[in-house]
């Protein structure tokens, strides 16, 4: 008989067993609440905890100007505070662009200045422009000395040397570039070619071969004098057809033509023997005839 008494325990304990789950399940569902479960409890009173130490979100140190309507009144821009910027509907970062730009010793002189700043549009510049009032104190300290007080620096003599006057001349062939410069009508570049051209001749012989230089104002030419005449001659007879050509009054054929006549005629004697090269007209012989030597 003990084995039907245990058998009948087990069936009575899997019949409570069965009734303490429909219960549950009927608790849970039947009324619209659902049980805590302890680890749920536990969490809930974490995540209450994290909020109470977790520090509220920090303000923005600028107006939020978003929604608010831009006010318009006369303002200076070296001296406005951000309060008074951020009225005039300026965005915060232009105000900061302000507050950097005066920081670093930047001055707003005039109303266009405040165009310049970065991010401010076309329209915004235009709306706030009749408003902005400069200081007289942000302007130029020069701005306070009278007009008839102000003096002017006298000229530099070396790049603004005095220039000639009626009667007064300089020498042609003894002139630097300084005292060229002086005669009316020259300058720097004149003065330079004058004296490469020089150079290049072995003097001048006639004052009036300054014309020979492209541009030179012959009006220039009542103020110089020829000076010293001892010219570099041109030894015909001995010189190479590469020394010959060098001059400016001879090309490369002319002096060909004078090496071939020295070697199928011997030495040349006079300005004369020219005339028998067809490479030389009448005009070429004139002009080279003070630089000749035979």
């Amino acid at each position: 008989m003990k084995p039907a008494r245990n058998d009948g325990i087990i069936v009575l304990i899997c019949l409570v067993a069965v009734a303490a789950f429909f219960i549950g399940k009927h608790a849970g569902n039947g009324d619209g609440y659902t049980e805590v479960q302890p680890k749920d409890s536990a969490a809930i009173l974490g995540d209450i905890r994290y909020s109470e130490r977790r520090p509220a979100p920090r303000a923005h140190i600028y107006y939020n100007v978003e929604g608010k309507k831009a006010e318009r009144f006369t303002f200076d821009p070296n001296t406005a505070d951000s309060t008074q910027l951020l009225r005039l509907g300026l965005k915060p970062y232009i105000v900061r662009n302000i507050y950097k730009y005066r920081a670093k010793g930047g001055t707003f002189r005039r109303a266009e200045d405040f165009a310049r700043l970065y991010g401010l549009t076309a329209g915004e510049y235009k709306s706030l422009k009749p408003y902005i009032k400069i200081s007289s104190d942000y302007q130029p300290a020069a701005s306070l000395v009278p007009e008839t007080e102000k003096t002017v620096a006298p000229k530099d003599s070396l790049k603004y040397p005095v220039k000639l006057t009626a009667g007064e001349h300089i020498s042609l062939n003894i002139a630097d570039t300084s005292m060229l410069k002086r005669v009316p009508g020259i300058g720097s570049g004149f003065a330079r070619a004058i004296v490469n051209y020089r150079n290049r001749l072995g003097g001048y012989a006639d004052v009036k071969q300054l014309l020979d230089i492209k541009g030179m104002p012959e009006d220039a030419l009542k103020y110089i004098v020829l000076g010293s005449s001892n010219v570099r001659k041109l030894d015909v007879n001995h010189l190479s057809l590469d020394q010959l050509k060098k001059h400016p009054y001879l090309n490369f054929y002319q002096a060909r033509a004078l090496v071939e006549a020295r070697r199928l005629h011997g030495p040349l004697h006079s300005a004369a023997d020219l005339r028998l090269l067809p490479d030389f007209s009448e005009k070429d012989i004139k002009r080279l005839i003070p630089y000749l030597k035979f």
